[in-house]
């Protein structure tokens, strides 16, 4: 394993070279020494806010919450050198983990994110809370590219149409829910209740792994 590290608190120019580095590092192994490599990044967030302290310090015309108009170009140069190479034996596999700033998905850094990556996972507190590991929100979580990996000769031939609808009936289940905590059990249907304890399920037998 290689390891590079440094603190939210560092200077922000050892905060923007930082991942630079260690994807450097990690092109090396993969393309000289014909390595499979995993990398993984974390926190971009502060790397962010590193390049919106050093374009303040530069008084450049800030874009959107006061980052870098940029924003989205520079992402991409870390993203972007995930992959492979013709000819080249390895390969470079990214995992760029994030926090969202008061855990909004429309935030400029996971909404830029999203868009380079063409999929995010997404964590909730409140799994996280229930004892569900790992606690992934399926539901605002997204693969853009999915549909090239699933269905027939993939995986099986209703794939697509099973995720849909267990999708829809979790989020059928977690309004139902929502419903019961503001008016009470009473205020549901039937079908609400179905779709309530459904939830519950997905969550204990599916989501977590534990």
């Amino acid at each position: 394993a290689v390891l590079f590290i440094n603190l939210a608190n560092d200077p922000a120019i050892e905060r923007i070279a930082t991942p630079r580095m260690a994807l450097t590092a990690a092109e090396y192994l993969a393309f000289e020494k014909g390595m499979h490599v995993l990398v993984i990044m974390t926190d971009i967030t502060n790397y962010c806010e590193a390049l919106r302290e050093v374009s303040a310090a530069r008084k450049e015309v800030p874009g959107r919450r006061g980052y870098p108009g940029y924003l989205y170009t520079d992402l991409s140069t870390l993203y972007e050198r995930a992959g492979r190479i013709l000819g080249k034996e390895g390969s470079i596999t990214q995992i760029p983990i994030l926090t969202m700033p008061e855990d909004d998905k429309t935030h400029p850094i996971p909404d830029l994110t999203g868009y380079i990556t063409e999929g995010q996972i997404i964590l909730s507190r409140e799994l996280y809370k229930k004892g569900i590991m790992p606690p992934i929100d399926v539901l605002p979580s997204l693969s853009r590219l999915k549909d090239k990996g699933i269905g027939k000769g993939k995986t099986r031939e209703d794939h697509a149409d099973t995720m849909n609808q267990l999708f829809s009936a979790y989020a059928q289940g977690k309004q139902a829910k929502e419903l019961s905590v503001i008016l009470g059990e009473s205020a549901l249907s039937d079908t609400d209740k179905l779709y309530a304890k459904f939830a519950d399920a997905f969550e204990e037998e599916y989501v977590s792994q534990g």
